[in-house]
């Protein structure tokens, strides 16, 4: 098989030939369809964050393709059957945060793409209990981001008990934010959403955004209190300042729900504002099992869409430089079926 691999941080993925990898028991092998390229890919493949994954590995946690071999004990996928592997790879199903429906907080987790490898490859593992069904009707290439993009958002409004009429802003649309904004209009929630581009502000408003804020030419915060302030404000801008600026937004009672992941950044919380106004600072990270297949069952019936364009995974180092220029409206997926023709 062909993948796209990080032999070193900082320094272009090497697309090589692997032998095809072989399940253990538990495990299911993937034939990989398609493959989101997810903003956490690129802090891998840089070595950004303080733990850090090991090179040489395969990125890539946005991975959909058909199950093509059964490991020792697997009985409840079967072959050729659509499944999705997302961030959550594994969990150990014991401790109290797998016990108490809080398994991505697992502390024996490991991270697909990251501890071990990804959907960067035509050909991927996967833990069976952690490979999640694709509902029929949904294309891979939609099912791709919704794996990650979906899911971390849809949690992230759940994390804020978004509720209907409440005041939501959605800080960043782009591969999350743009799902973020349809899942806040499901929870009938009225949606301002913040953005620095012509393109994203004007996707936004086409998905159910009740208003746009252009942080080029607005303060967000300012805006969000003459509206009294937003009861949630998801962080999604990769920027310390679009946090900042979206806990500046909140009405008393307020929710800042931190997604995003600069490579380095913190904010100031100011002690006093926060305990006069009873305002909250949470971080949530991806979703559960369960949280994914509610993503996939509202987008089978048609309640979301996903904004994508494909290109073949060859294209891996260039995609990744237009993902850091800003020049992707949402989410780039790894189209399989269009890989690596040039080189065959």
């Amino acid at each position: 098989m062909k993948a796209a691999v990080v032999r070193a941080f900082g320094e272009p993925l090497v697309i090589e030939e692997r032998p095809d990898p072989e399940p253990g028991p538990g495990q299911v092998r993937i034939r990989v369809e398609a493959s989101g390229l997810c903003h956490t890919d690129i802090h891998a493949a840089h070595g950004d964050w303080p733990v850090k994954p090991n090179p040489p590995f395969v990125p890539g946690h946005e991975g959909v393709g058909l199950v093509e071999a059964l490991g020792d004990g697997v009985t409840h996928l079967t072959l050729g059957q659509r499944v999705a592997v997302p961030w959550l790879g594994s969990a150990c199903g014991r401790c109290e945060h797998c016990l108490s429906g809080w398994e991505t907080l697992c502390e024996q987790q490991v991270n697909t793409g990251y501890g071990c490898d990804g959907g960067y490859a035509e050909k991927m593992l996967a833990r069976a209990d952690f490979a999640q069904p694709v509902p029929d009707g949904i294309s891979p290439l939609d099912a791709a981001p919704l794996t990650c993009a979906g899911v971390t958002t849809y949690k992230a409004l759940k994390v804020a008990g978004v509720g209907p009429a409440q005041l939501v802003a959605i800080s960043g649309v782009g591969g999350l934010g743009h799902l973020a904004v349809q899942y806040a209009k499901i929870a009938g929630a009225t949606v301002a959403a913040i953005d620095v581009t012509d393109e994203k502000l004007e996707l936004a408003s086409e998905l159910g955004a009740d208003f746009v804020i252009d942080a080029r030419t607005h303060d967000p915060a300012e805006v969000l209190k003459r509206f009294g302030g937003a009861h949630a404000a998801i962080a999604l801008a990769v920027n310390e300042a679009a946090f900042a600026a979206a806990y500046g937004g909140l009405r008393r009672g307020g929710k800042l729900v931190m997604v995003a992941l600069p490579a380095h950044g913190t904010i100031q919380v100011p002690i006093f504002d926060t305990v006069l106004n009873g305002t909250s600072v949470i971080g949530s990270i991806v979703g559960t099992r369960q949280d994914l297949a509610e993503v996939f069952e509202l987008h089978a019936a048609g309640r979301t869409r996903v904004i994508r364009e494909s290109r073949p995974l060859v294209s891996v180092n260039e995609s990744i430089d237009a993902v850091l220029r800003g020049q992707v409206k949402a989410r780039i997926v790894f189209d399989f079926g269009e890989d690596f023709r040039e080189g065959r």
